[in-house]
């Protein structure tokens, strides 16, 4: 393509552009705060000077790497040079004149800071850089996200920066200096540029710590993650946690942000194909892979409450003997004496349980706590009441769906009990690819031939069944 044909195809964004010569020779890396205005003035004025010219006569294709900002352009411009070093970018030959950003990685806890002076300590040296504004925005900016220490001797206690959340405090033993190092490596990932290097590790080590139940670790790298994702696609950054959480957490009073809630629900018809049903939610967002389903064994007859303290007997039990992590928060959809039975389930399972426990009842969306005789009635306007809602019809939502599917396969289950040749092994099969009576109605002899353990002469048999119906 025609190199002024690409120019105007050039985003009018932050970013760095690179020019070649022949041979995809490097001949020149800049940054600009709009990539389109900047790269075009290259072409268009008559009056250049005689380095510039030189330079335009030799381009013969360009390349760009679009950024968020003009300081996160800065952090990139200087990464190309030192890599590529491009014939005509002089200005940073000198060193000494221009300022560098310093990573102490020999140090215990590692700082990030600007500097003038490269000596030979260990540490690792970013630049130079051109525009020591620019540069202080994209420290602040990296400080703002990976939380390094920034002061120059570890004091003794957390200062104001830890207790507002603005550095990792490994100062009073909150983090490790091995969980520091990560955060240190992914620092440098950043600053050599490797974006899907480092959103990858994120995205695995937040997979891990939500699979091990570490759900305050994975909220803050859930967190990094949506920082850097809005940074380089130019959007300011979201607030770290959710204020429907912040909201709860406050309106119950609870120690701690109910980052991980799970809440249960039962479904059935006049005690028949009871079941119960569990969802969690993360950070205020549905983890599906994390749904249960329990089929009611051991209650017969309409008795929520027992039904209720099944499911939650079933679900803890395991998680108590198997030392997993509870949540932060349980949510039950019922009134008082849903949650009375569930909090006396659990004193059982881990005598004097310290999970909060909620419920909530339909008809007027009243909010059951375990140490109020009243319930709480938020306003619909409430980020909290919105929550709590959400949470608990995609509980219902989720119970009808697995109550729904069972009826589907009891049908089909009595409907295949008068089909001559089909036992309890083919009845299974047939429900598993199947699922419901129909299903296989709209099944062809072909399809059911393709269930496993069916023979011809049975499908035939069955696709004759339902064609009587």
């Amino acid at each position: 393509m025609d190199i002024k044909k690409r120019i105007k195809k050039l985003p009018a964004s932050p970013g760095v552009y690179l020019f070649f010569g022949e041979g995809k020779k490097p001949l020149y890396i800049g940054k600009a705060t709009n990539l389109r205005k900047r790269v075009s003035s290259y072409f268009q004025s008559k009056y250049k000077p005689p380095r510039t010219r030189a330079l335009v006569s030799q381009i013969k294709d360009l390349d760009y790497i679009t950024t968020a900002s003009s300081a996160e352009a800065l952090i990139y411009e200087a990464n190309l040079i030192k890599e590529k070093k491009p014939k005509y970018n002089v200005d940073l030959k000198d060193d000494k004149s221009y300022p560098f950003l310093k990573l102490t990685v020999k140090e215990k806890f590692p700082r990030l800071f600007i500097t003038r002076k490269k000596i030979p300590d260990g540490s690792v040296y970013y630049g130079p850089y051109t525009n020591v504004k620019l540069l202080r925005k994209a420290l602040s900016v990296i400080r703002g996200i990976f939380l390094l220490r920034p002061c120059t001797n570890l004091p003794k206690k957390a200062c104001l920066k830890a207790h507002i959340k603005q550095c990792l405090a490994p100062c009073d033993g909150t983090i490790g200096e091995a969980e520091y190092r990560k955060i240190v490596s992914e620092v440098r990932l950043f600053l050599e540029g490797r974006k899907d290097n480092l959103m990858k590790k994120l995205s695995e080590s937040m997979q891990k710590t939500s699979k091990s139940l570490d759900y305050e670790k994975a909220l803050a790298l859930r967190d990094k993650i949506e920082a850097l994702s809005a940074m380089w696609k130019g959007r300011k950054a979201p607030p770290p946690l959710n204020k429907e959480i912040n909201n709860l957490r406050d309106v119950l009073g609870l120690r701690v942000v109910p980052a991980r809630i799970e809440a249960f629900d039962i479904s059935n018809i006049h005690g028949l194909l009871a079941v119960g049903s569990m969802v969690s939610f993360f950070s205020g967002k549905p983890q599906r892979d994390e749904y249960r389903r329990f089929r009611i064994k051991n209650v017969s007859g309409i008795n929520d409450y027992d039904m209720m303290k099944e499911v939650i007997r079933r679900r803890y039990s395991r998680l108590w003997s198997e030392k997993e992590r509870f949540p932060d928060l349980i949510l039950i959809d019922g009134g008082k004496g849903h949650l009375n039975a569930v909090k006396s389930e659990l004193n059982k399972i881990m005598k004097h349980s310290r999970v909060p426990v909620i419920s909530i009842a339909k008809a007027e969306e009243l909010i059951y706590t375990e140490n109020k005789s009243a319930p709480l009635k938020l306003a619909r306007s409430s980020p909290a009441l919105k929550l709590i809602m959400r949470i608990r019809d995609e509980t219902h939502r989720f119970a009808i769906s697995y109550h729904k599917l069972l009826r589907g396969k009891d049908l089909l289950r009595s409907a295949l009990d008068e089909v001559e040749g089909v036992g309890e092994k083919r009845k299974k099969a047939l429900i598993n690819h199947f699922g419901s009576a129909g299903d296989v109605k709209k099944a062809n002899l072909v399809q059911l031939k393709s269930v496993k353990g069916m023979d011809e002469k049975t499908a035939e048999k069955i696709l004759q069944h339902f064609k009587k119906e």
